[in-house]
């Protein structure tokens, strides 16, 4: 079976976020002071062959904590849906 992953990625909360920061700060100049706390992460899609919904979770967790996150200064959290 296929699988489409949706994996969202963002900085540790404990982290400073300099491209949020950034991005908040220039909300100001633009009109939109109201809007702050900005952080900024990725957003991952693919595609995963497995037996079951469970083994394409394991799948995609072993991808995130192997090389599409760095789990020191980010954390991600995914959904999982069949094709």
């Amino acid at each position: 079976m296929t699988f489409t992953a949706e994996i969202d990625i963002m900085p540790q909360k404990a982290l400073l976020d300099p491209q949020g920061k950034a991005v908040s700060s220039s909300m100001t100049n633009i009109g939109l002071a109201e809007i702050s706390g900005v952080r900024i992460g990725k957003h991952i899609s693919l595609q995963v062959e497995a037996a079951s919904e469970e083994a394409a979770k394991a799948k995609v967790e072993e991808a995130c904590k192997k090389l599409l996150a760095n789990q020191i200064t980010e954390s991600f959290e995914f959904v999982i849906a069949q094709n």
